[in-house]
């Protein structure tokens, strides 16, 4: 990596040249369709495996004799391995071998959360649990620098592909895992290990080339100084948006069964909800290449809180559909937020990757259980409309953000690409 010092980021004293496909193919950032397509489909199976457990639970709990609390006992200590562990990958990847993470996570996360339908005890669950979490961490810092780096002069593109391959194998889950299970038993999630290993096998055989660590430079976390204010920013603007949207997933269908809806029918509501939020992922950063990050977010946010605020007044599939308008737009503002990190802090784009996905992402899902309490004290209805107010409080802070015209572009010291296999 170039010894580019981090101030020269924020400084407004000139504007930045904008970033053409030249300037980003001399840099070592040009487009390279393939690096994307192959990350953004492990992207997708890797997430599909992070939201194993959830439906699953209904045939876990009586066949281990769970309670209610150990249940989301072990689903906290999924969230904390799964996604607040990547900040520590984050730096892994920075500083020493990224290709590794990059290629052992999707292993790690197939071989063991396709084993959850095998646990016999719930420390078994539990050891499943925390193993593949740790692979669904590793995977996602080096998986965002790829993507971030293959879009070439379109960054916001490439994170809206890969952040959206995520959201949609996230939604994917419950559709897939819940009927097998149901239909041919727990140990039917065995299967599911073959199309991680399909993943595994593909990136050994072409697996997206990554900038060589430079060992003889020490990467300290204080060169992150310079350009503290923004990264906190970004970060408070992500755990806002995580706690609004997990929080909803979460309390729709007990709203939704409350107004006589079936638990399939609430579940559908749910993956509309989610299939939403993927394709508001998708636009986000393609919006953001030619308008500008800090614009983006802040009119994305705005606009999904009328519909999150009034949705709690209405019922079924009008409330449904006022929520899945709020969470496009709200979801919209994910890979702009990542790839805005990358461009502060060329220089420890993992680390601030893992900062804006994982560490963000498990922090509002560890603060999203306080809205049940909110719920317990004020209704469902209430705390719902409360959280509409989340997307206001995050806009605010995203309205401090720097001006896009003193974001510079990052200078990267090697080609992504696509490396050829080994003869």
């Amino acid at each position: 990596m170039e010894n580019s010092r981090l101030s020269a980021v924020a400084e407004p004293a000139s504007p930045a040249p904008a970033t053409t496909a030249h300037d980003a193919v001399a840099t070592g950032t040009a487009d390279d369709p393939r690096a994307l397509g192959l990350v953004s489909s492990a992207h997708f199976t890797v997430d599909t495996f992070s939201n194993m457990y959830a439906p699953l639970l209904p045939l876990l709990i009586p066949r281990l004799g769970l309670s209610l609390a150990g249940a989301g006992g072990l689903a906290m200590v999924f969230q904390v391995a799964a996604s607040l562990s990547q900040i520590g990958f984050g730096r892994l990847a920075d500083r020493w071998r990224p290709r590794f993470l990059l290629v052992g996570g999707p292993l790690l996360a197939a071989l063991l959360l396709s084993l959850l339908g095998f646990a016999r005890t719930p420390l078994e669950l539990g050891l499943l649990l925390v193993g593949g979490g740790l692979g669904i961490a590793a995977f996602h810092p080096p998986g965002a620098m790829v993507a971030y780096r293959a879009g070439g002069a379109r960054p916001g593109f490439a994170m809206s592909v890969f952040v959206t391959s995520g959201t949609l194998g996230f939604a994917m889950a419950p559709l897939v895992v819940a009927p097998l299970a149901e239909h041919y038993g727990l140990r039917a999630t065995g299967w599911l290990m073959f199309p991680g290993l399909l993943v595994f096998l593909c990136f050994l055989w072409k697996a997206p080339a990554l900038p060589a660590v430079d060992r003889t430079r020490s990467r300290k976390l204080r060169e992150l100084r310079p350009v503290a204010r923004p990264l906190a920013l970004l970060y408070s603007v992500v755990v806002l948006r995580t706690m609004a949207t997990l929080s909803f997933a979460t309390f729709v269908p007990v709203l939704l069964t409350g107004q006589g809806m079936s638990v399939s029918q609430a579940g559908r509501a749910v993956a509309m909800y989610l299939f939403a939020c993927g394709i508001g992922g998708f636009w986000g950063g393609t919006l953001a290449d030619r308008f500008g990050p800090r614009r983006v977010i802040v009119i994305s946010l705005v606009a999904a809180t009328p519909f999150v605020l009034t949705a709690p007044f209405f019922e079924r599939w009008t409330f449904t559909l006022l929520l899945a308008v709020g969470g496009c737009f709200l979801q919209s503002t994910q890979p702009v937020n990542v790839s805005f990190a990358q461009t502060l802090a060329p220089g420890h784009a993992a680390t601030v990757s893992s900062l804006m996905m994982g560490a963000a992402w498990g922090m509002g899902g560890v603060l999203a259980p306080a809205t049940g309490w909110v719920a317990d004290q004020l209704g469902l209805r209430v705390m719902l409309f409360l959280l509409g107010l989340l997307p206001l409080a995050a806009a605010a802070c995203a309205a401090r953000l720097p001006e896009d015209r003193r974001v510079h572009a990052p200078a990267m010291p090697a080609e992504v690409g696509v490396a050829e296999p080994h003869s």
